[in-house]
């Protein structure tokens, strides 16, 4: 499948914003959609997901309060809504899909054959 993300920016810490991940090609319904970010200088780490029928969500202890994943099934999109940011959440965030029916996500990059190319969110003290 297809992704391309959007809805980064800059705000101030306090300050939320969401993102967004629309998918199209193949069935899309099949997949299900992790978001992960990467800092300079770090590895890419995971943030959160949803399964393919949004029934299931998984955040990171980092994030859990703060940001929530959701999808649109007939919009074919994901969102993250990310609230109370912090300085340390300054990245680029990218969403990845897996197909997951029958099957489990992961939270390892190394796992996820379809990306988007990144939306830069930074979050000024």
């Amino acid at each position: 499948v297809q992704l391309v993300e959007s809805g980064g920016g800059l705000v101030q810490a306090g300050g939320s914003l969401r993102l967004s991940c629309a998918a199209s090609g193949g069935t899309v319904s099949n997949y299900g959609v992790t978001w992960f970010r990467q800092a300079p200088g770090k590895e890419r780490e995971f943030v959160a997901q949803i399964s393919y029928n949004g029934r299931a969500t998984h955040e990171a202890d980092s994030v859990k309060g703060r940001f929530t994943i959701s999808r649109d099934s007939r919009k074919n999109t994901v969102y993250l809504q990310m609230n109370s940011l912090k300085p340390e959440d300054t990245a680029v965030y990218y969403c990845a899909a897996k197909w997951n029916v029958g099957m489990p996500l992961t939270t390892t990059p190394k796992d996820y054959e379809d990306w988007g190319q990144g939306t830069q969110v930074t979050v000024s003290s």
